[in-house]
């Protein structure tokens, strides 16, 4: 099992946990600490987390850098994150995320669209599960992707803060929750 450390910063819509490896990021959502889902799913996929219930102030480079980096895209001061990421999943699941890497901010694809680029056009769906499967909310945007007609469809942490992402990348407006 790799280890990895996880610390805790605030947003506009919330506190956010994140955790990294050595390798990069791994793990980043809304609320005070990973889920026991997400502790499950780091686990399946060989990453330990020892500070996860009580995260850390950030003691890491990578840890740090997620943190400013998180800071300055709510402030609208960054539109592409350069972090390192260690994302882990099926290699279906890698492929949706790296296509997800691509979307510009501000811009939206469907869940077809991203099917199309990922070489699986009949996939729109599991191109839907992968996307809530996403392990690093916000930096990995699965909130750019939405239904064929442009409905918010699903999102891990609420419809309400996907809409606030996209409403904040597409107009700067800063929304509270």
């Amino acid at each position: 099992m790799e280890h990895c450390e996880c610390t805790m910063t605030t947003s506009l819509l919330g506190p956010l946990w994140i955790c990294a490896t050595a390798a990069g990021v791994c793990g980043l959502g809304f609320g005070e600490h990973p889920s026991d889902a997400e502790v499950r799913r780091m686990a399946r996929y060989g990453i330990a987390c020892d500070s996860i219930t009580r995260p850390e102030p950030a003691s890491s480079p990578v840890l740090e850098a997620a943190v400013a980096q998180l800071a300055d895209y709510f402030d609208r001061r960054l539109k592409v994150f350069d972090v390192p990421l260690d994302l882990r999943g099926t290699p279906f699941q890698k492929a949706v995320w790296e296509e997800l890497l691509t979307i510009p901010y501000g811009k939206t694809l469907t869940y077809g669209e991203v099917a199309m680029e990922v070489e699986r056009p009949r996939a729109f769906q599991a191109v839907g599960q992968a996307n809530g499967a996403n392990p690093v909310a916000i930096i990995v945007p699965c909130h750019r992707v939405v239904g064929r007609n442009g409905a918010l469809t699903g999102y891990a942490a609420g419809v309400e803060r996907k809409a606030a992402l996209l409403q904040l990348e597409q107009a700067g407006l800063q929304l509270r929750l």
